[in-house]
């Protein structure tokens, strides 16, 4: 792998901290990703995961009880400073733990957001549709269905189907907050695959509650606890056992979360 330091930042976040009214979720969290990479999240409930995937995409500018204070640069420039909520999340792909469809076709769920993009004609948006479907894993099952509601699938299709909403983006980052909750095994483990080719044309955090999926695909992770930071490592280095902190081993051994 490239070092670190010689890859261009996606995000860069100083002493970030996050408040829900009086409660604090994260507090002076510090740390950066790079291009390209798998950046992994793992911890148990309630360790500022979410929050931070939140911050990052300003869904502060809709919840007026949550604060967020410190820096956080995407692409180098403050979120705050973006010059409009739609430029920042146009780069930035989110999909949760839950299917979140648009009240319409299945086609038109994955053409949204390319013809927002620009992306004009029949044939230039069938070939986002049908690449987008592909690499979510879905294209088969719903390929001869695709005027129907995007609704009517399965949750499991309907999750799949958000992260192929999010792939037609074109994102520069792609956040995946436990993707695979509502999706069987052997259909995680085929995006899993698509996830590693991914990488080559975007950079993408992982927040997971599996510690065997953040081993799997993430290039490094970071543990989150109790609203703060306590290790980033290289992850093969870090289920190797060579951690810098005894709740880091604890955590990946199963002794508490």
């Amino acid at each position: 792998m490239v070092a670190a330091e010689t890859r261009t930042k996606v995000l860069e976040v100083n002493d970030l901290s996050i408040s829900y009214g009086p409660k604090t979720a994260m507090s002076g969290l510090s740390l950066d990703v790079y291009e390209n990479e798998i950046f992994g999240i793992i911890g148990p409930a309630n360790s500022g995961k979410t929050s931070f995937l939140r911050a990052i995409n300003r869904m502060d500018a809709f919840d007026s009880q949550m604060n967020v204070n410190g820096s956080l640069r995407f692409m180098g420039t403050e979120v705050s400073a973006w010059r409009n909520d739609y430029a920042l999340r146009r780069q930035i792909g989110v999909v949760f733990p839950l299917p979140v469809g648009l009240p319409m076709s299945i086609y038109d769920n994955v053409a949204f957001a390319a013809k927002l993009r620009g992306v004009k004609g029949k044939a230039a948006l069938d070939e986002v549709v049908e690449r987008c479907l592909t690499r979510a894993a879905l294209w088969d099952e719903v390929k001869d269905r695709l005027d129907s509601l995007g609704s009517q699938l399965s949750g499991g299709q309907q999750q799949r189907l958000t992260i192929a909403r999010a792939l037609s983006q074109e994102p520069t980052l792609l956040m995946l907050d436990e993707f695979s909750i509502a999706v069987d095994p052997v259909t995680t483990m085929r995006i899993e695959d698509v996830l590693k080719e991914l990488k080559k044309e975007m950079t993408i955090l992982l927040v997971t509650n599996l510690v065997q999926q953040a081993e799997r695909l993430a290039d490094r992770t970071a543990l989150f606890l109790n609203g703060s930071l306590i290790e980033i490592g290289y992850t093969d280095a870090l289920f190797e056992g060579q951690t810098q902190d005894q709740r880091t081993k604890d955590y990946l051994e199963g002794r508490f979360g």
